[in-house]
């Protein structure tokens, strides 16, 4: 593409970007408009230097056109800008001159997994998605998606890969910590919260464009496992709740969220073919484009055509991406080889007029957010603009709200503790220097009036350290019986509060010889201390039921929410300090 600087259409800032896209997509190659349509993982850096997973370096990509890249790292908002700045400027220099959109994974809570959640690290740190559902305010999220899009804006992100609009009715599930909880309706009234808060009322130049996940809902998983892996591809709904999973995109949808990620799991034991969902035409065709009528963009889940190709396994690479692309995907999420798009184009297994559907909607979305009018970043300002003193108060005290009390009895653990003396306090997984001014920090439970231990809810340890697997927390969720042992003992001694991050609704009827339960979904030492002595208080509600056993749990269905027998604390449960008596 060769057009001389403000002579075409296209770059008439005033034109809609539905007719820029239209007056520009004609003078791209197949191989421009193939480029497109991958989304590969960048490396932060020199642009020479190879890329992670394997790729080619960063100008490589760049050269071959590729215009969409995900970003993990991040050393400081500075460097970010200073990084995005680099890219957009080397990318307006190689043809065919299109600017570069940045996306990025959730990166304001607590969790690292670089598959699904890179650390907080310059940016404010909140609770977990789910600790947002416990909180349960609607303008609360709408707020904090508003900052996280202040702060991707300041670093030049324009694309989240969030909301996770899945439901988390399969207790074992290792992503509930990304969703909004159980319950459809309060996912969907949150999740439309979170459009809005990174988009405004429409997508614009001072936008981050949303794209939710996992189409068409993927909490149903079979046994709990997750389909980043074979053992975990099926979706199951014995229930036949598979509409329920719809309905908190339905309501994105009709909120204007831009685009969608299909995830990898295929749908089992039911009318739709069992094929991965970014293969799926009857879904993503027929359900998504027909039925509710989305335009937006459609991007895979990251490796599909390679990695994670349920269903289609005994197909090529080349007749994978045939498939997607009949399925109705606009975009390969983690690829880098366009050229292997283009020689299916070039070999007429698919049509260039094909590829101009989607190359028109990625085109549309980069006028919308107004990436060829303005594609660079104050630098200068991004460390001064990304976790502010003020954002980072903001994410502590809401780390503080979403904790949720579940038990809170008569005695020296009762919370808030008493300000009016220092109680002698034995700690576990929890810095004494939280404690300075609040309470004296002993040796033994022996030498305390209470015991405070911070604890993490269990799983299975699967692969060596550092595999993909270590980063997924699955299996029971029962303590094990050493752990229990070793717990009820310190409880016997001395009473005892128990705090639990729950990134999964573990089996915490099995503490019942602490004297005090409380539950988080992210919280700092600092908040978890302020929480304690009543500084700030725990104004949670469970945001799904916690099962009584694993028995329960092997026996409830996973597409039903609120499914396990007998729950040992309900949905919406949570006691207040001034009510806790």
């Amino acid at each position: 593409m060769s057009v001389s600087p403000g002579t075409a259409p296209y770059q008439d800032p005033a034109r809609p970007a539905e007719q820029r896209a239209a007056d520009l997509l004609p003078r791209m190659s197949v191989e421009d408009k193939a480029a497109l349509m991958v989304h590969p993982t960048a490396r932060l850096g020199d642009l020479d230097a190879p890329g992670p997973y394997g790729t080619p370096s960063m100008h490589s990509l760049l050269a071959a056109g590729i215009r969409h890249f995900n970003i993990i790292e991040g050393p400081s908002a500075r460097e970010i800008a200073l990084w995005h700045n680099q890219v957009q400027l080397t990318a307006a220099s190689l043809p065919p001159g299109i600017p570069v959109t940045i996306s990025s994974d959730p990166r304001h809570h607590f969790g690292s997994n670089p598959l699904a959640s890179p650390l907080a690290g310059p940016f404010s740190q909140w609770p977990e998605p789910l600790g947002l559902a416990a909180i349960g305010d609607a303008g609360l999220v709408q707020r904090f998606a508003d900052l996280v899009r202040r702060e991707y804006l300041a670093v030049g992100i324009r694309v989240a890969l969030h909301p996770q609009l899945d439901l988390a009715t399969e207790p074992r599930w290792a992503r509930a910590n990304g969703t909004l909880g159980e319950s459809a309706e309060a996912a969907g009234r949150l999740g439309v919260a979170y459009v809005r808060g990174l988009q405004g009322a429409e997508v614009g130049p001072d936008s981050v464009s949303a794209m939710a996940k996992h189409f068409p809902g993927g909490g149903p998983q079979r046994d709990g496992e997750d389909p980043h892996f074979e053992y975990g591809k099926e979706q199951v709904y014995p229930g036949g709740r598979f509409d329920l999973h719809l309905q908190p995109f339905e309501k994105a949808i009709a909120a204007g969220v831009a685009q969608l990620m299909p995830y990898y799991g295929l749908p089992a034991g039911t009318e739709y073919e069992p094929v991965g969902f970014g293969f799926n035409h009857q879904v993503i065709t027929g359900l998504l484009r027909g039925r509710l009528g989305f335009d937006g963009i459609v991007c895979s889940d990251w490796g599909i055509l390679g990695r994670t190709c349920w269903g289609v396994e005994h197909l090529t690479y080349s007749e994978r991406i045939v498939k997607a692309l009949d399925a109705g995907l606009d975009q390969f999420g983690g690829e880098s080889r366009p050229e292997r798009l283009a020689a299916v184009v070039r070999s007429g297994a698919v049509s260039e007029r094909r590829l101009d559907v989607s190359a028109r909607r990625l085109l549309r979305e980069k006028f919308r957010l107004g990436l060829f009018d303005n594609p660079l970043v104050d630098a200068s300002q991004a460390d001064a603009l990304v976790g502010t003193a003020a954002a980072r108060e903001q994410g502590l005290a809401a780390q503080a709200a979403a904790m949720t009390l579940l038990v809170n009895r008569d005695g020296p653990a009762r919370l808030p503790f008493d300000t009016a003396r220092l109680p002698r306090l034995y700690t576990e997984g929890l810095d004494p220097r939280a404690l300075d001014g609040r309470a004296t920090v002993v040796r033994t439970p022996a030498q305390a009036d209470a015991a405070v231990l911070r604890l993490s809810a269990p799983w299975e340890e699967r692969g060596g350290p550092g595999s993909i697997e270590s980063f997924f927390h699955a299996g029971s969720l029962a303590f094990p019986p050493a752990e229990l042992a070793r717990i009820r003992a310190i409880c016997e001694q001395v009473p005892t509060v128990l705090d639990v991050y729950l990134d999964r609704p573990a089996l915490l009827g099995q503490l019942t010889a602490a004297a005090t339960l409380i539950v988080n979904f992210g919280a700092a030492d600092e908040a978890f201390a302020r929480v304690l002595f009543g500084e700030l208080e725990p104004c949670g509600s469970l945001p799904f039921d916690i099962p009584s056993s694993m028995t329960a749990v092997e026996a409830s269905r996973p597409d039903v929410p609120f499914d396990t027998a007998r729950p040992a604390f309900r949905f919406g449960h949570g006691l207040r300090y001034r009510t806790a008596r």
